[in-house]
């Protein structure tokens, strides 16, 4: 019998009600488990006798593992690859940002360094756009809640998270539902991540992105929009054709009424496609209307054969003035990280592992809210 993860809330709380055990046991168990990766059960102190017999038949401390890891030559990002228990690998990334590189009215921001955990939902991804890594994968299956929650444990070994994205390998909002509780687990006790630190993103999955507000209140949402008309959109995004852009430009309108909330745009640049002046003109009419963020991605090489070519900076510095000035939107240019050990956006997929650069081992888990 498969056995299932700890962090799998749905599945723990289910068993424990049909057990007749009280399911807020779930968080004193799941901060022995962070604080003791390779505990027993039985080592769990004050839990219903009941309970220690339905961990041991049912259930693992952690379905997945920390296979290799791998450091950017700068420092600022890490990519972990995890090996889930049926033998398939995700891979899952800290970028690290130190917040008084930037300026606000003039003055170097207050802070200092914080992480953001780039988070797998699929093995795999079905959409096939043709600029990721990813998507020559195809789809291999969907993360349960638990293996999705197991990365951001795997990962706050390493640095204290403070965000979470979901823009790793596969399309989030068509795992839909193990998404949704994966999130959930990460609001409650030990993590206690903010809603609006919690950014998912999404081709364009309309019937789900209808529903994300009323189901995960204050969650960020990104779109990958990536084209400012249909026609390019398929041309680069196959899975455009089920999702027409006027249709996914309805569904964010209603998102933005119900929500009160900035979307974010992420926008690839690939020089010749869809970084023409033209083109931005026309994303700036396409959302003028609309309260957004949109961020140009320079196109990250996924090897010799690509068939497309990295904007220059000329054309992104072209395209981010227009955008800007002609349409008064907020646009901003995604800093380069991890191209060295294909930890980049569209760069996630997982080859037979190599070991060029050996795992380092793990520190103690920090602030946790343990």
């Amino acid at each position: 019998m498969k056995m299932k993860s700890v962090f799998d809330a749905p599945e723990i709380k289910s068993e424990f009600e049909s057990a007749g055990i009280n399911p807020n046991f779930m968080i004193p168990i799941w901060k022995y488990v962070i604080q003791n990766p390779d505990c027993v059960w039985d080592e769990i102190p004050s839990l219903p006798t009941a309970a220690y017999t339905l961990l041991h038949s049912k259930f693992k401390t952690f379905t997945s593992s920390l296979h290799s890891l791998f450091h950017s030559s700068d420092g600022t990002t890490s990519k972990l690859l995890i090996k889930l228990q049926n033998g398939a690998f995700v891979e899952a990334v800290i970028m690290r940002y130190d917040t008084r590189l930037g300026m606000c009215g003039g003055k170097p921001r207050p802070g200092g360094v914080r992480s953001t955990l780039c988070i797998s939902s699929q093995v795999g991804c079905k959409m096939g756009c043709t600029f990721c890594a990813t998507g020559s994968m195809g789809f291999k299956s969907n993360l349960t809640s638990g293996e999705i929650v197991e990365q951001l444990v795997h990962a706050s070994r390493l640095a204290d998270i403070r965000n979470i994205v979901f823009m790793g390998m596969g399309e989030p909002l068509n795992n839909y539902n193990a998404v949704v509780e994966s999130v959930r687990a990460m609001l409650k006790q030990p993590f206690q991540l903010s809603p609006k630190r919690i950014t998912i993103s999404t081709v364009g999955v309309v019937h789900a992105i209808n529903k994300l507000h009323n189901d995960l209140p204050g969650i960020s949402l990104a779109v990958s929009l990536h084209a400012p008309v249909q026609e390019i959109r398929c041309q680069i995004m196959p899975a455009a054709r089920a999702f027409p852009l006027q249709k996914l430009m309805d569904a964010l309108q209603a998102f933005q009424k119900n929500s009160q909330q900035k979307i974010f745009i992420e926008y690839i640049m690939l020089d010749g496609v869809n970084d023409q002046e033209e083109n931005a003109h026309q994303l700036g009419e396409l959302l003028k209307t609309f309260q957004v963020v949109i961020n140009l991605i320079p196109f990250n090489p996924i090897g010799s054969t690509s068939q497309f070519k990295t904007s220059t900076k000329q054309s992104v510095s072209i395209f981010q003035k227009i955008l800007r000035e002609t349409y008064n939107i907020r646009t901003t240019v995604r800093k380069e990280m991890g191209q060295d050990i294909s930890g980049a956006c569209g760069q996630l997929v997982v080859n037979q592992p190599d070991n060029k650069r050996p795992a380092e081992p793990l520190r103690d888990i920090e602030d946790l809210h343990l």
